[in-house]
């Protein structure tokens, strides 16, 4: 039990408690760890929000410091209704019927309403009012503290506005947009999702969005979200998403992550853009480039077949023809690697780079499958005008290896090195294991003219012939981006 008790403070006597009061939980008066007067008063003084107490006929005669800190008033002044001076005019007959009404039903009070400070500036507080009630069930007292939430409404108010923009302008785009909480859940969809979709506002919340793919889609999409929440990366990926109608259309979703200071994951933001007649055209073009591709092939080979056909008995000039329907074919290996492919047409090499290009055109001289040419260093990319020129000199330069260098020899072996220097590309090829090599030709052929035409008319390269002891060795050297 609590008793009469009185303090004194630096602005005067006022009567603490005046009737005692049921406090169950403070330990005995006795006890080494029961708090006195001194610490009740050191707790009321020092909370960080505005403290009183009432009679229970609701006339305040005790406020902390806080209050007259924050009010810049005095305990004489504030007694009894006197802190109707502080509150706001507009409001304040709202408080007085929300607070008589308390007075009058013994329930709890609270109600926001704003505070004039000691600078003269309203702020609004959040006030709790409970009664405490004697053994009858009378309140004999009041308890009220006034917790300032300004700064918090005004940032809720900022937060609304923010959202409200938010909304507009993604409801505006012309995308679908979404976002998520860090851990994936969806929670938002922007106007143009539901009109695309047609489902019901929330319906898609959460896990449900997934639902809304093609069912040979799903666990792609689902895996490859995944991995974008287990790993911060950037999520994009293309599936078919229902359409109101019914059909499903071709999408491109996208999302990434929003960070705070702390480079920590808050929130993602996605978009899903309809793709479908792109991807449509896509396919078309993918398709119509597959035919005219076998077309050019086809033509490749009738100009070899008319060739063989159209050469003499006479063995020189059928040997030419022969060379020139190799360098034919050669041509048409090249274009079908060096050409934009789809992964539908990927010829399964490393189409696209010299290394690829490379090994495309030696594959023929390869025996039960093993190849006979080694092919290392930095690989780039090779564009398919560029392909056709290289693909003439590897092919010379393999005819005349079987022939006289090393592929004439069952050890013999090509290695092939590319390098990066200087914004160059340097190729160099060099054989091994045939037959000594005592002096250069005496005849520069038309092969050797072909490939100085390549490389140097076509890519404005350079070509160098070294006629080492254990075999050829020839360096090429272009411009990277000419290649």
């Amino acid at each position: 039990m609590l008793h009469k008790r009185q303090y004194e403070d630096n602005v005067g006597q006022l009567n603490y408690w005046r009737s005692p009061v049921e406090v169950s939980y403070l330990a005995e008066p006795d006890s080494p760890t029961a708090p006195d007067a001194d610490d009740f008063r050191l707790i009321a003084e020092n909370m960080p929000m505005l403290c009183w107490i009432a009679r229970g006929d609701g006339y305040i005669y005790w406020y902390n410091r806080r209050w007259h800190d924050y009010c810049g008033s005095t305990p004489q002044a504030m007694e009894g209704w006197g802190w109707q001076d502080v509150h706001d005019p507009a409001q304040l007959p709202d408080v007085m019927r929300n607070w008589t009404q308390s007075i009058e039903t013994g329930e709890p009070f609270e109600m926001v309403f704003p505070l004039r400070g000691a600078d003269g500036a309203f702020r609004r507080f959040l006030t709790r009012i409970v009664p405490v009630r004697a053994s009858d069930g009378r309140v004999i007292r009041w308890l009220g503290i006034n917790a300032e939430v300004e700064s918090q409404l005004n940032a809720e108010a900022a937060l609304a506005v923010t959202e409200a923009k938010f909304r507009v302008l993604t409801d505006a785009m012309p995308q679908m947009v979404w976002s998520t909480l860090p851990d994936g859940f969806h929670d938002y969809f922007n106007a143009r999702w539901y009109e695309f979709t047609g489902v019901p506002h929330g319906s898609t919340n959460g896990q449900g969005w997934n639902d809304m793919f093609h069912p040979e889609d799903q666990a792609k999409a689902w895996e490859r979200w995944r991995h974008s929440l287990s790993t911060g990366e950037d999520y994009e990926i293309e599936y078919r998403l229902k359409h109101h109608s019914g059909e499903y259309r071709w999408t491109l979703g996208r999302a990434l992550p929003v960070r705070d200071a702390k480079g920590e994951i808050t929130r993602w933001i996605g978009t899903c853009t309809d793709i479908h007649e792109s991807k449509m055209a896509a396919d078309q073009t993918e398709l119509m480039g597959r035919e005219l591709s076998h077309r050019i092939k086809n033509i490749f080979a009738v100009i070899a077949g008319l060739i063989g056909l159209s050469s003499p008995a006479d063995p020189e000039t059928r040997s030419f023809a022969k060379q020139l329907a190799g360098r034919i074919s050669a041509l048409g290996r090249a274009h079908n690697f060096a050409r934009p492919h789809s992964p539908m047409s990927d010829p399964g090499r490393e189409f696209g780079s010299l290394h690829g290009l490379l090994r495309e055109i030696l594959t023929p001289y390869e025996i039960d499958g093993a190849p006979r040419y080694i092919v290392n260093g930095e690989d780039v990319p090779v564009s398919d005008r560029s392909a056709t020129p290289i693909a003439l000199v590897v092919h010379e330069l393999a005819t005349n290896a079987v022939k006289y260098g090393a592929l004439s020899s069952a050890a013999g072996v090509i290695n092939i090195s590319t390098v990066c220097r200087d914004d160059n590309v340097i190729i160099e090829w060099q054989e091994t294991g045939g037959p000594p090599v005592s002096a250069p030709p005496g005849i520069t052929g038309f092969g050797s003219q072909l490939s100085e035409i390549s490389i140097a008319d076509q890519l404005g390269g350079v070509i160098e012939r070294h006629w080492k002891t254990e075999g050829l060795c020839v360096k090429i050297e272009v411009s990277a981006a000419r290649l």
